[in-house]
This record gives C-alpha cells, sequence and structure tokens, in this order.
C-alpha cells in the first residue's frame, strides 16, 4: 500500500492551500492508496477523520505534525495536545502510553549546513543531527520530503545510514503540486491507525520517491 504519512490541509494548518476533499481526491488520482492528516500542532476528531473516509471510499488516517524544541515530529496514535509536548521527551511519554509512534520530518531542516569549506565540515553537520535528543525515540526519519531538494534529502538518507534507522517518505503537501511526489510503500494492507503504528514499528516499508519511477 502507498500512504502518504505527511499532509496539510487547511484551516487547521494555517499554511496549507488545500481543502481536505481537495487533498484526497488528487490523492487517489496520484494512485496512492491513502493519506494522514498531519496537521501543525492540531489534531482532527476521530469521527470527523473517519467520515471524511467513508465519503471518499478512501483511507484516511489522523496523525499530527507537533514542533518541538528538537524539531518537527510526525505523531501516530494520539488524539489530543497536551501542555508539554513542545519537549521531545515529554512527547515521547505520551505516545509510549498511547502505544504511538515518532518520525522526524524533514530532518535536514536546520542542521543540514548549506556553506561548506570541506567534506568534514558535512560530516560533523551529520554528526551533530544524529545526537538530537528527539531522534533516540523516533520509530523512523523522514528520508523523502516531497518539498525538500534533492540535497536536502540526500542529507536525510546520509543521516539514516549514519544513524542506523529506517527511512519513511511524505509529500508535506500544502499545494496541488506537492501531491504524489513520494509515498510510503507498506509491504502489508493496513485499515486503520493501529494497522499503520504497527507496521511502522516492523519496519515492513520504504521510501518511494514517485517522481522518479512507479511503485512496484
Amino acid at each position: 500500500m502507498l500512504i502518504d504519512l505527511h499532509t496539510h490541509t487547511r484551516p487547521l494548518s494555517w499554511d496549507s492551500n488545500l481543502t481536505p476533499d481537495e487533498l484526497i481526491e488528487r490523492s487517489k488520482t496520484a494512485g496512492l492508496d491513502g493519506i494522514c492528516l498531519s496537521e501543525h500542532d492540531f489534531f482532527w476528531k476521530p469521527d470527523e477523520v473517519l467520515e471524511l473516509a467513508k465519503r471518499h471510499d478512501f483511507l484516511v488516517l489522523p496523525a499530527i505534525e507537533i514542533n518541538t524544541d528538537d524539531g518537527h515530529i510526525l505523531v501516530y496514535g494520539l488524539e489530543e495536545y497536551t501542555f508539554g509536548m513542545h519537549r521531545s521527551h515529554d512527547l515521547a511519554d505520551h505516545v509510549e502510553k498511547a502505544h504511538g509512534a515518532m518520525i522526524a520530518a524533514h530532518p535536514y531542516r536546520r542542521q543540514m549546513p548549506w556553506y561548506l569549506e570541506s567534506d568534514r565540515d558535512y560530516e560533523d553537520a551529520l554528526a551533530r543531527a544524529s545526537r538530537n535528543p528527539a531522534y533516540g525515540y523516533c520509530t523512523a526519519l523522514e528520508l523523502i520530503n516531497g518539498r525538500g531538494s534533492k540535497k536536502e534529502n540526500e542529507f536525510s538518507r546520509r543521516l539514516c545510514e549514519l544513524m542506523g534507522v529506517r527511512g519513511t517518505a511524505g509529500s508535506d503537501a500544502h499545494d496541488r503540486a506537492d501531491i504524489g511526489r513520494c509515498a510510503t510503500l507498506f509491504e502489508r494492507d493496513i485499515d486503520d491507525i493501529e494497522g499503520l503504528i504497527e507496521e511502522l514499528k516492523a519496519g515492513r516499508y520504504r521510501a518511494m520517491d514517485l517522481t522518479l519511477a512507479p511503485a512496484k
């Protein structure tokens, strides 16, 4: 199954130009099998997510992108925001109690060097990024971000390799052009958020850049 783990819609994500219905219909057209609604620091109500899924006959799952002191974290399995979640260790406690999962979104941000004097500068930046305290709580890092450049996503790939962790893919869709650029290919069918979390923790998936080749 091809699932986009990282999307945004208005009005819950103030910077998105997409309505939920538009995102879903265009995701279906792009050949995806499901999406996660991961608004910025706002949760969808479970009944509203179910209504969207039923109306479009499409897998729609709830998630959230939380802005922490250690970067943006995609979270699966929580239903409400609690004060203190901006601290990654507190967020991790809530996620663990809920049997959820965390993925570090666009890990290149504020960690990848733009101006290099030597290869050592790049390696040092990777080493510093690998020590990000939030990453120890994450099931995976976002290996491919649909709005990231090749250079930025390469940094994420190198970081995954250095840390020995798996990588996911999400479009980070805010506009029509973002939809279908990448997604995560799961080996098994997923019907609900519990199934998604189980597959993420089991590592039965791979990141797909859909601009390069069709999924197999």
